[in-house]
Order: C-alpha cells, then structure tokens, then sequence
C-alpha cells in the first residue's frame, strides 16, 4: 500500500493537530440544523446515488442535518479534506484506504458501508478463452497505480498472478480495445457499458466480490472528534443515507438523479439508468450483512477476513489493530 502511505502519514499529524471545533459538525443557517459538508470521491454519478438522493427528498434535513455534497474528482482528496476541517465527513472508496488510515493512527473511522460487494472487476475480450478470472493468469493486465496496491493485493494471493503481468491502465480503454490479449480494471457500473456503447464490444466481465474478494466499498468516514461530540449527526447521516440508497435503487430515483446531473452535467441519463441496474442485479448495496443488518451493514467477522488476507501478504503487521480502521456504533440497528 505504498500509494498511500506518505499521504498519510502526513494526515495522522495533521489531523491530530486539528482543533475539536474544526472537527465537531456545527449548525448551519437553516434553522440550527447540524452542517455536515460530505467529501465524494469522484464527479456526481449513480454510484453515490444514495446520498444525492437523501439530499434530494429531504431525508438529511427531517433528521435535522444541513448535508453539502462537495463533489469530487481527479485532484480530490478526501482524507486530506478531513484533515483540513473543510468537511465533517466523507466517502472512503474501498477497505484499503481505511486500513492504510487506521495503521497511521489517523484518527478517522468508517462509520457505514454501503456496497457491500466492491464493484471493481476485471474485464477480457470475448473468444479469448478466458472464462473464469483464473484464466487470466500470465495474461497482460490494464491496472492503475492505485489498484496495483490494492485489489491486486488479493488477485496475487488467490490465483497467484505475478507483477509482470501489470500494464500500466491511464483510465483510457483504447489499450485495451486494441489488444485482444490485454484484460483491463473496471467498475461493474461504468467500463463495460460505455465500452459496449462507444466500440459495440461486449466484454467478458468478472466482478471480484463475487469471486472472494472481501473488501467494503463506498464508506462513510468520520472523525473521532465528530463521533465523540455529536453521535447523533453521525447516526442522523448514516441512517438518512440508507434510506437514500433505498428510495434511489428501488422508488424513484428522478429527484437524485437530477441532483447528480446538476453537479455533473456530462452524466448522461443512460449511464444512471445502467448503473442503477447493474447496483441491483449484483446486489452491492443490498446483498451479505445488509440483508439482515440493513443498508449500510459493516461486521467484525468481514473485516477481519479482509485484514487477514492483506496480512498474508505483508501489508499490514500482525499486531496491527485493524479495528481502529471503523466502528460498529451507527448500524445493525
């Protein structure tokens, strides 16, 4: 996880340098609500449906929360956003970049998780013989940087895939579509719908969750300052935003979408609809814990098998108190 770990450290100082205040949620100008400023970890777009859509039917306010969704994108960092007291919480992408936080002792925690399944997936070319991700082993790999010290982390130990096999992945698909050898990373919401629109190639498509991988995806983060002085912000938040997430998979979405729409007017309503799709057959949001816990469900027994697997490839030490990484506090209720 070296991607990571300068940052970091960086942050665990920053942040514990920080004044409570700057930390604690404050009331806004409507009404005395609590002001939550919310970090997104990339541009509006479906896969943070469940927010805008809380913001969009009122849900965050009739809990008494003046929520802001400050949008992301490719300059965006969200741990640093907390760091500097510019937002009281914010989304963490995958279960990495918790951990990488909690073993720098950057007083930060997931309070939520709201895909359960992480929705990266490995993409091949059809009529390769590549079939099952196994099949891919010694084959060229489209990877990011980011990725390479993340859920690569995972193919490596499961399937035995070897460093050589990484191509440098730049978030441009022709690489790819031009290689019929070369398999690239993907979200199952995104890269397989708009390469099937833009080159008419239906991709072989294999989401990592349903093959093992035991990663959360799409947390919210607080900090420990936030979670000690106004718990009831943070449970106003995670709850408001379970029914978001609900209400966004299976009301109607218009009133998100159009939020989405209004801070990226490059999102095409086609991709929402396709990805709000691929959200409920795959059953991120709503599939494992959260059948029984509810939206948003996070376990000690999850990730302490996400922990161990990352262990057994020496990212983190044994002695590493990976719960530091999240609390259980604000769901399973």
């Amino acid at each position: 996880m070296k991607f990571l770990r300068p940052i970091v450290v960086a942050l665990a100082a920053v942040l514990a340098a920080c004044s409570p205040g700057k930390q604690e949620a404050r009331s806004g100008d409507a009404g005395g609500q609590t002001l939550i400023r919310f970090a997104t970890d990339w541009r509006a777009q479906a896969e943070q449906g469940g927010f805008y859509q809380a913001l969009a039917t009122g849900e965050y306010q009739k809990r008494g929360l003046d929520v802001r969704i400050i949008q992301g994108g490719p300059g965006v960092n969200v741990p640093q956003l907390l760091a500097a007291g510019a937002v009281e919480m914010g989304m963490g992408s995958n279960s990495f970049i918790v951990m990488n936080l909690a073993q720098q002792g950057a007083p930060v925690k997931a309070v939520a998780a709201y895909f359960q399944k992480d929705p990266q997936v490995l993409m091949a070319h059809p009529g390769q013989g590549v079939n099952t991700i196994a099949d891919l082993k010694g084959k060229p790999i489209l990877l990011s940087d980011a990725s390479v010290s993340a859920f690569w982390v995972w193919l490596r130990a499961k399937y035995g895939f070897t460093d050589d096999q990484i191509r440098k992945y730049t978030f441009n698909a022709a690489p790819f579509l031009a290689d019929k050898r070369v398999a690239q990373q993907g979200y199952v919401t995104s890269e397989p719908y708009t390469i099937e629109k833009q080159a008419g190639l239906k991709p072989q498509v294999f989401l990592l969750a349903d093959n093992g991988y035991p990663g959360y995806a799409n947390m919210a983060l607080a900090p420990d300052s936030l979670i000690a002085k106004n718990p009831a912000a943070v449970q106003a938040f995670v709850e408001a935003t379970a029914k978001g997430w609900q209400d966004y998979l299976y009301g109607d979405p218009r009133p998100g979408d159009a939020l989405i729409r209004k801070d990226n007017p490059e999102m095409t309503q086609d991709v929402l609809d396709q990805a709000r799709e691929k959200m409920r057959t795959y059953g991120l949001v709503d599939s494992g814990d959260a059948k029984t816990l509810g939206i948003g469900a996070m376990t000690d027994a999850r990730w302490r098998e996400f922990f161990d697997m990352a262990v057994s490839q020496g990212v983190y030490p044994k002695t590493m108190d990976f719960k530091r990484a999240y609390t259980l506090q604000f769901v399973g209720k």
